[in-house]
């Protein structure tokens, strides 16, 4: 099984009106958004063809890659875990 098989298994509860992250793009340089693209395991952020980042938090693993990354950037992102009963439920593995 390759590792979209196995992603594709998760279940994912996303809280629509509270996101566990929330991206501030006004204190990211060019440089924090390709780490952001290259670092997520689940590949949800992506730069379109004018360099803007778009990010999708349905289908996050809740790994906190993305906020370790981003750890030297103060204020770039506030991270939480999800509210109880919302998130990722692994369900291969």
């Amino acid at each position: 099984m390759n590792v979209e098989q196995k992603l594709s298994a998760n279940k994912f509860n996303v809280d629509e009106g509270h996101p566990h992250i929330l991206i501030h793009l006004e204190k990211l340089d060019d440089e924090a958004k390709r780490i952001l693209t290259v670092v997520c395991p689940a590949g949800l952020y992506t730069l379109n063809e004018k360099g803007q980042l778009a990010f999708e938090v349905a289908g996050c693993l809740e790994c906190g890659t993305c906020r370790v990354a981003m750890a030297h950037l103060s204020g770039a992102m506030d991270w939480e875990h999800p509210r109880a009963s919302f998130g990722v439920q692994f369900r291969c593995g």
